[in-house]
């Protein structure tokens, strides 16, 4: 008899031991019965132990999909850094399962030459095992993608392109099939279940040598994983906000350092945390010369005249607008209806969270908390309300005003299949659609052939949440938003805003490399990429429960070495799904020492978050 530890997939415990007469691989998936249930259980053969003192359960069937040893080190660093279960952390792969070898020869013709700007930065990755590309919108990063790629598939191994939304996948779909044919395939949520299996198939045969996709495409069986190119890597979308909560960029960092995998990370406005962090190369020069002109005005939430008279204007030269906003739904967020600003922490550099039961600020990260105050801080003499606009309102008070064009939402809400999504950008590139009006959507690298125009409704909103990334994803977005006015030949960004001094700065008269070296000085001793930050959020539909856990632990952290409580409270959305939520940040030096203090959480209602984005 053999026994074997299993790690149960999709489940919190730890794994369990099982008895088999027969001899199982390590990453053997099989069958087995918990007590008291009646279903079988998906489990992954660990490692083969001693025979146990208590008696063992058989395994009821083992199965032909097994797990590789890159696959079972990565979810075991997963489960340690993450805090979740190995068997959790291995639930999000996609198992091996033996395949007939595919005999076809790849024959590879990219026919694309890269500019001399473009060769210093393909020869600069390619010195480097992992490296940043800093390249500015339009500059070609996606020709030096294409020749890494090509470079990889040369030496017969395999390539992964990171997209961080599925609406980027159309456009460079279209762009690495007609390099690569039927090398590529596209991967992410929407993708039916039989189309799923024909690619894994292929991926497993040889057939296809290239995967583009989302999240879930680091997860698939890879034979001979080469590189990994992460686009958009400032994209928050790369950080998974359900068990286990991974940043599949930073994962992607590890595999290439662990495995001897490269990795680039692509973006024009990269993370502070990467730029600090990774080499990287700055690629300024576009393709095509553009100008661009960029203009704000100081006015409060709506769609003012001056805005009217503007998409008027670009409407009659024949060429289209984008309106932008920060959020599809109908936001709500305080300001300053004089000078625009929020009330701000005084001990920490972030915006205080109403709390409304209380009739009080807290800030999030030091606990402070003050009344609401009824002038403003700053100007003191405008009064601090809510402001309330969504895409649906936009597009109706646009649709009023300009009743003979085309209006289309683009946001999650209106785009809910990947072939709505091919259609609304043919039906706009084609000149079918007027103005698209949208979320951050609008920013995710789409090529908008004849938009002069782009209005940024909201900005302010970003500049007013509650977290220490509210600068650096502003101005990312707005940049990201910028680029896609006036792609070749002239083009206006007109920016709705009280906050014109910051956003000008780095817009028209700095570099966005310049906000990231100021931006660091910021954050030394006090955020990442310095410290390591934690979120614990503990959640119950007994508010008090909930509570209770919160005081617990708090008083357990409140004197650790080498780990600071920075802050702890009501959560932000203090009630989700009907459970009351209360929150812990955690803050330290020492990555090791914080998710050693976060693995002795042992409250069935607590939820962590290393590595918190907010």
């Amino acid at each position: 008899m053999h026994y074997y530890e299993i790690a149960l997939l999709k489940s919190p415990f730890e794994p369990l031991t099982f008895q088999s007469e027969n001899e199982i691989k390590r990453g053997t998936r099989v069958e087995v019965k918990l007590r008291n249930r009646t279903k079988l259980s998906n489990g992954v053969v660990i490692k083969e132990v001693e025979q146990p003192l208590f008696k063992c359960v058989n395994i009821t069937t083992i199965q032909e999909f097994y797990y590789d040893d890159m696959m079972l080190q990565t979810a075991l660093f997963v489960s340690k850094y993450y805090v979740c279960s190995f068997g959790e952390a291995l639930s999000v792969y996609t198992p091996f399962y033996k395949v007939e070898e595919s005999k076809e020869t790849i024959k590879i013709a990219c026919n694309i030459e890269l500019s001399n700007e473009q060769k210093d930065a393909y020869d600069f990755i390619s010195k480097n095992s992992t490296s940043l590309l800093f390249a500015n919108t339009g500059s070609g990063k996606t020709e030096i993608y294409i020749k890494s790629i090509e470079n990889i598939l040369s030496q017969n191994k395999q390539a992964l392109l990171l997209l961080p939304e599925i609406s980027l996948s159309p456009q460079m779909e279209l762009r690495l099939k007609k390099v690569f044919k039927e090398n590529i395939a596209i991967w992410h949520s929407k993708i039916q279940k039989k189309t799923k299996e024909t690619i894994i198939e292929n991926l497993l045969s040889g057939k296809v040598k290239i995967i583009a996709g989302a999240r879930s495409a680091l997860f698939l069986p890879y034979k001979d994983l080469g590189l990994i190119i992460v686009d958009e890597e400032h994209d928050d979308s790369y950080k998974s906000d359900q068990k286990p909560r991974v940043n599949i960029k930073d994962l992607s960092i590890y595999m290439g350092k662990k495995f001897d995998i490269q990795v680039i990370l692509g973006s024009a406005t990269p993370s502070l945390s990467s730029f600090h962090k990774i080499p990287y190369f700055r690629l300024k020069k576009t393709f095509f010369e553009a100008e661009k002109q960029i203009s704000f005005i100081n006015t409060n939430l709506e769609l003012s005249q001056t805005i009217i008279d503007k998409i008027e204007q670009t409407l009659e030269n024949q060429n289209q607008v984008i309106v932008f906003l920060p959020t599809r739904a109908n936001f709500k967020y305080q300001i300053c209806k004089d000078c625009g600003k929020s009330i701000e922490c005084p001990f920490c550099s972030v915006s205080l969270s109403l709390h409304k039961n209380n009739n009080a600020l807290q800030c999030h990260y030091c606990n402070y908390t003050q009344p609401i105050d009824k002038f403003c801080p700053h100007c003191k003499t405008g009064t601090i309300e809510s402001f309330r606009l969504g895409t649906a309102q936009v597009a109706e008070e646009l649709q009023k005003t300009f009743k003979d064009k085309t209006i289309q939402k683009f946001d999650r809400d209106s785009i809910k299949t990947n072939k709505e999504l091919k259609r609304v950008i043919k039906d706009f590139n084609d000149n079918k659609i007027d103005i698209l009006v949208g979320t951050q959507m609008l920013s995710k690298g789409h090529d908008y052939h004849n938009v002069k125009l782009a209005v940024v409704l909201g900005i302010d909103s970003m500049l007013n949440m509650t977290s220490y990334k509210v600068r650096e994803k502003a101005l990312s977005l707005l940049i990201q938003i910028a680029g896609r006015s006036g792609r070749k030949g002239f083009g206006e960004v007109l920016i709705q805003t009280k906050n014109e001094d910051f956003f000008n700065n780095y817009l028209q008269i700095s570099d966005y490399e310049d906000f990231l070296k100021d931006e660091l000085k910021q954050r030394v001793d006090l955020y990442p990429p310095y410290l390591k930050l934690s979120r614990v959020t503990f959640s119950h539909t007994n508010h008090q429960i909930a509570k209770q856990d919160l005081d617990k632990y708090v008083q357990i952290f409140s004197n650790q070495k080498e780990v600071e409580l920075i802050g702890f409270g009501e959560s932000n959305i203090f009630k989700v799904a009907n459970k009351y939520r209360y929150e812990l940040l955690l803050r330290s030096k020492d990555p090791m020492r914080l998710v050693s203090l976060l693995h002795s959480i042992k409250s069935p209602h607590a939820s962590v978050d290393m590595d918190s984005l907010y």
